[in-house]
């Protein structure tokens, strides 16, 4: 079982955005501790991380699987979440 760590700008994005978005992100964030890399996962290219889709947004986050940690650090609207 993986440790899931929200970054503070991306508790700041998850909280700006819909209740019934954030539920289906927040039950998305707890799968990942028990899965980092489910079915759909991409790994960036460019940078390091991966994300999963949630409806039209994204959840960006790294893993490290020697801590057995994931960080969030950013869930955008799809059309922002790379810049």
């Amino acid at each position: 079982m993986y440790k899931a760590i929200v970054e503070r700008r991306a508790a700041k994005e998850i909280n700006s955005l819909p209740e019934e978005i954030i539920q289906d992100i927040i039950l998305a964030i707890e799968k990942l501790k028990s899965t980092p890399r489910p079915q759909g996962v991409k790994k960036l290219v460019g940078e390091e991380g991966w994300r999963i889709r949630i409806k039209i947004y994204r959840i960006l986050y790294t893993i490290d699987d020697n801590e057995k940690i994931i960080t969030i650090y950013r869930v955008k609207h799809r059309k922002d979440a790379y810049r």
